[in-house]
């Protein structure tokens, strides 16, 4: 199995080949320059690999949630591979690949939604992979939601970065360390990709979409 994944939902610009649980990555602060600097980077990876796109078996991508713009990028850059080439297409969620990076068995996964909101979600991890204890959603910091238990969680993403002090008050009684400067790799979306692309999940180029969650971008003066 080959699958080529990237993500553009952040400022950075990542890509990564997976091959048979084996990955090769490229990833650099690209600001506002994703659409410059992505291609050159696939085709620099190919040629390392040596591989073409005929040879992939599917493509993921930086499904959401993240910068409207580059969801659209990663999206329609991988929508045209996938028309090219035939193959199945699969996004990824922005904060499981957060939670794929850090590792832990409970993590907290938090994206700067700007306008002093976050995109937040909880995972935890078992036997069959990462399952919800919150669903992706977007609010404020202060209206995080309780978590369960007792567990010991780890906290990442800009959001936690932006609101450290807060959510860890917030938090305090459950949330162990913050593990600070992640943000969402294509080097996990595609780890996460290949067992769901093995399992006939992947759709097709038409079919794939970006996850935004927040659907009104601009607030009216009224409302500012």
């Amino acid at each position: 199995m080959k699958i080529l994944a990237l993500d553009t939902s952040t400022e950075y610009c990542s890509l990564a080949l997976w091959q048979d649980g084996s990955v090769l990555s490229r990833e650099i602060l690209a600001g506002q320059k994703h659409t410059e600097l992505l291609l050159p980077l696939l085709q620099e990876m190919l040629a390392e690999s040596g591989l073409t796109l005929a040879q992939l078996d599917g493509f993921a991508f930086g499904a959401g949630p993240g910068s409207f713009t580059g969801l659209r990028i990663a999206c329609g850059i991988v929508q045209g591979l996938a028309l090219a080439t035939d193959l199945p297409v699969i996004g990824i969620s922005t904060l499981e690949a957060m939670a794929q990076r850090i590792g832990a068995s409970h993590v907290m996964t938090a994206l700067d939604a700007r306008m002093g909101e976050i995109y937040y979600a909880a995972y935890i991890h078992t036997a069959d992979g990462w399952s919800n204890v919150q669903a992706p959603i977007l609010c404020l910091p202060q209206h995080i939601p309780p978590l369960p238990g007792d567990n010991c969680w780890i906290g990442c993403g800009s959001g936690f970065d932006q609101h450290h002090e807060m959510l860890s008050t917030l938090y305090s009684g459950s949330l162990c360390r913050i593990d600070r400067g992640c943000y969402p790799r294509a080097q996990e979306m595609a780890q996460l990709a290949a067992p769901r692309l093995m399992k006939g999940l992947g759709v097709s180029a038409e079919e794939a979409a970006p996850v935004y969650i927040r659907n009104k971008v601009a607030l009216k003066e009224s409302e500012r």
